[in-house]
């Protein structure tokens, strides 16, 4: 079960894919006189191991996510709670990294392969079970590579993106020329309203890739949310995630993520479904 949500995990990565290298290919045709397509292809792909270089995410996805280091009194709260998750699933305390993110939301997520992000608010407000069942959680994200798909697709994406945002310029150039000197020159006009088009077109291709990007991965991303759960109960953490879990039902504020980080977090199962589910596994643990 936990094999077949990892490879579900990366049902998005797939499916992006196709529309990266054609995003690629076509933001390569302006420089394709002097650099060979398979040069940026090969470029491409030389950057994406560095998202999976320990060092490097905690120098720039830390600051892209807002994040910040614990102070020492949050360290104080934290540091017991980790040694005994790490030491429960034989894992390297130095492998992972914990930040915190300044937020009045009762939230947590994983992201890159070896960052677990809290929001201060959860460090604050939940009792120290509940929050070691909630770092369990993140843990299980990454030992369930679901991050390592999460990451994956950020990148194959951000090519994608870019076009869609080169589209929408030109588009508005476009329409902006129209209006300026298409009355004037019916030819301008044709012109101009056919590149328009064409543009709009092409944008949109790339837009509803995105889009649908993100609902593939927000569909997937229930499974992955029930295979951490299903870790963290077995690591021996399932009552004390249970019970944060409860809180957020009791607040009734369901986690939301923030900005962009709207892709990393991807949709969760609400918070009375994974209570039931591991309630459940806690009286039969063979499931």
């Amino acid at each position: 079960m936990a094999q077949r949500s990892a490879l579900y995990a990366f049902v998005p990565v797939i499916a992006m894919a196709p529309f990266s290298l054609l995003a690629l290919l076509l933001l390569w045709l302006p420089v394709s006189f002097w650099v060979p397509f398979i040069w940026v292809v090969l470029g491409f792909a030389a950057t994406g191991p560095l998202l999976f270089v320990r060092r490097f995410q905690v120098l720039v996805l830390t600051p892209i996510l807002g994040a910040r280091t614990p102070t020492p009194l949050e360290q104080s709260a934290i540091r017991p709670l980790w040694s005994e998750i790490v030491q429960a699933g034989s894992l390297r305390d130095d492998h992972y990294v914990i930040r915190i993110l300044p937020s009045d939301e009762l939230n947590a997520f994983a992201c890159g392969g070896h960052i677990i992000v809290v929001t201060s608010f959860a460090v604050d407000e939940l009792t120290t079970p509940e929050l070691q069942g909630v770092l369990a959680h993140e843990l299980s994200h990454h030992l369930g590579l679901h991050t390592v798909a999460i990451t994956i697709g950020h990148w194959l994406s951000s090519p994608v993106v870019l076009l869609a945002r080169v589209g929408v310029f030109f588009e508005n150039v476009a329409i902006a020329a129209r209006e300026s000197y298409g009355k004037d020159s019916p030819t301008i006009d044709a012109i101009t309203n056919a590149a328009a088009v064409v543009i709009r077109v092409l944008s949109w291709i790339f837009t509803a890739a995105i889009r649908a990007g993100v609902a593939l991965g927000n569909l997937v991303g229930h499974g992955s949310e029930f295979d951490a759960d299903r870790r963290a109960v077995r690591m021996g953490f399932g009552r004390e995630l249970a019970s944060a879990l409860r809180r957020v039902l009791a607040a009734h504020n369901t986690p939301r993520p923030v900005g962009w980080r709207a892709r990393i977090a991807s949709s969760h199962p609400s918070a009375r479904t994974r209570v039931a589910r591991i309630e459940a596994l806690l009286r039969h643990p063979a499931r």
